[in-house]
């Protein structure tokens, strides 16, 4: 499941990053704001190991936990012995179509002995049609025994069916990392126990970050995507730059957000604007940032 962070412009902060050091403002003002996923279980039982702690960096698919499978193995024996058994009755009916099946090639062999036999005036017309008559019977057995057969393959098939789902419940019982990121939050620890669905920790890969900043509508022309822009953010006593570019600007219009510093500025209409950047490591997300359209 994954939920985007969202951390509306606190416009409070402006008149701490509106200024550089020529005095111009910042054309837009925004916080950073990352994708973030949150794993959850996909099956039920104790959690036998889980090693993920807040800030540890985990590959993708990297095994960082498992849930107990004793129960699902049993499950999965017990199907498989329901198989076998199922199989057993199966062969049965098999093995009496082959018996049939040996029987009707040799009444038609007879048949075809008695027919060559009538040509040469050996044989009667009675032996014939006595022949055909057995020939028929068979025919009617394999078929009674093939319908007899049907239902064993279904319930087989339905047995495999189970124990693919139990070993697909198994497979998903060994948690490995979606994505490669950083831990934000752990929801659960070794031992306890883990349900479908539960959360158990949330993880953002913050190699690159995204800025979303609100400009106005006269600034949409000097703007687009794929545009290189420069960011900064407070460092100690100075403002630290970062190389941005625009990924997404909003193709509607919004109210400032409210928690603004003028009651005239409330009114004003704007445009939500992503900017990606790399990140360093001083970036966080929440973390208040401008954003320079020229190379300032």
């Amino acid at each position: 499941m994954k939920t985007t962070y969202i951390v509306v412009i606190a416009m409070s902060l402006t008149t701490l990053l509106s200024c550089s050091g020529n005095g111009e403002k910042a054309d837009g003002y925004g916080n950073f704001e990352a994708t973030e996923t949150t794993v959850s279980a996909e099956a039920n039982g104790k959690l036998l190991f889980f090693d993920v702690e807040e800030g540890h960096r985990l590959e993708e698919n990297v095994i960082v936990g498992v849930i107990d499978t004793v129960q699902m193995s049993l499950k999965r024996d017990q199907l498989l012995a329901a198989k076998n058994t199922i199989f057993s009755k199966s062969r049965n009916v098999l093995s009496q179509r082959e018996v049939l099946k040996e029987q009707l090639k040799v009444a038609q062999n007879d048949r075809a002995r008695i027919t060559n036999l009538i040509k040469a005036n050996a044989a009667t017309q009675k032996q014939l049609d006595d022949i055909n008559g057995q020939i028929e019977i068979l025919k009617q057995r394999m078929k009674s025994v093939e319908t007899q057969n049907a239902p064993i393959v279904n319930e087989v098939k339905g047995i495999e069916v189970q124990i693919q789902q139990i070993e697909d419940q198994i497979e998903k019982s060994v948690l490995k990392n979606p994505i490669k990121g950083t831990v934000l939050v752990k929801y659960a620890e070794p031992n306890e126990i883990a349900a479908f669905g539960k959360p158990l920790y949330k993880i953002s890969d913050l190699d690159e970050m995204e800025l979303r900043v609100y400009i106005g509508e006269t600034q949409l022309a000097t703007i687009r995507v794929g545009q290189e822009v420069t960011v900064k953010i407070d460092d100690a006593d100075t403002m630290k730059s970062y190389d941005g570019t625009v990924s997404w600007i909003s193709d509607s219009a919004e109210f400032t957000p409210k928690i603004i510093q003028t009651k005239e500025e409330r009114v004003n209409l704007v445009y939500a604007v992503k900017v990606r950047v790399k990140n360093d490591g001083s970036l966080k997300i929440g973390m208040p940032a401008e954003m320079w359209i020229g190379n300032e």
